[in-house]
């Protein structure tokens, strides 16, 4: 596969050899937008304001007895291991 190459003006100035295996496919678009869906979501600061469990509203009572029920003790339905729940620090 042979390419022009251009300057900065639109004049060729020369041409170069591509490898036909590489350049030489079908485009694959939504390979294409994953990349680019990619892209933008690592260049994400990434730093914004998380609530702990004691700044997520509700969660004041038990969600069940101490005993009894066969499931592990649980304080509040806003810590962090349930869903909904704050994050740890």
């Amino acid at each position: 596969l042979t390419v022009d190459i251009v300057d900065s003006k639109g004049k060729k100035t020369g041409s170069a050899e591509l490898p036909a295996e590489i350049f030489d496919v079908e485009t694959n678009i939504p390979l294409m937008h994953q990349v680019v869906v990619a892209q933008l979501a690592a260049a994400r600061q990434g730093t914004h304001a998380t609530k702990t469990r004691g700044a997520v509203r509700g969660g004041g009572r038990k969600p069940y007895r101490q005993k009894g029920t066969g499931r592990a003790r649980q304080g509040s339905t806003r810590a962090p291991q349930f869903v909904g729940g704050g994050t740890v620090h």
